[in-house]
């Protein structure tokens, strides 16, 4: 899952991004209100966790735009200011949850897994195709009886292909949701992530589900024929 950390504080922002990476999220980190305002409206996102005091355009304004735009993405507050009139202030703006600096990161990520199961709750029922499984809650992936040992990127790659089962994605979509860069067609490190997917999957000689799509990107699917 992708989110978008608005926080002016470089240290902490880096903290939540290396602990949201930990947690097979891909996410992309704004220092001010404009910025992070412009890339919530550029980029698609499943969750913001949004600094209240920030340069430029405060955090509050942040969320009020959005909304007023039409834009739904969940929306975490995080902020020093823990008065009863700025958690009920950033809530009637449009924020989903408040939580008060300072906090523990155990917290935030399940403060941010609550909302976006409010918001989806069929975002976290375990992915299959075939005999292949996948549990966002406990993220245990599962070959049949076989339990995978995924690192954290393998894991974001897969379940990312496995939320788009049966349809192509190109390498400019994984790359832009798991890896946060633009594919510039040099670089081979998304078809070496694929063909490690592919060893732990097929290790002990099952069918392949990960197929490569000349010209354009890779699908997972349940086998065929000849697979």
């Amino acid at each position: 899952m992708r989110v978008l950390i608005v926080e002016d504080d470089a240290r902490l922002a880096d903290y939540i991004r290396k602990g949201l990476s930990e947690e097979a999220f891909s996410a992309d980190v704004a220092a001010d209100g404009e910025s992070g305002l412009l890339r919530a409206q550029a980029a698609t996102y499943d969750l913001i966790v949004l600094d209240l005091m920030l340069p430029d355009i405060d955090g509050m304004t942040v969320c009020r735009r959005l909304r007023a735009a039409g834009n739904v993405v969940p929306i975490v507050v995080v902020s020093a200011r823990g008065m009863v009139d700025d958690r009920v202030s950033a809530l009637n703006a449009g924020a989903d949850d408040y939580l008060t600096k300072p906090f523990q990161f155990a917290e935030l990520t399940a403060r941010m897994r609550a909302v976006l199961r409010r918001r989806d709750p069929t975002g976290f029922v375990p992915l299959t195709v075939a005999d292949l499984s996948l549990d966002p809650v406990s993220r245990i992936v599962r070959r049949g009886e076989r339990r995978l040992d995924l690192t954290q990127k393998e894991y974001a790659l897969l379940e990312y292909l496995l939320r788009h089962a049966g349809i192509v994605v190109t390498r400019t979509m994984i790359a832009e949701y798991v890896w946060n860069f633009h594919w510039d067609g040099l670089t081979n490190v998304i078809d070496v992530y694929v063909n490690r997917l592919r060893r732990k999957m097929e290790e002990a000689g099952e069918a392949r589900l990960i197929h490569a799509v000349r010209g354009s990107g890779y699908v997972i699917r349940e086998p065929e024929r000849g697979d």
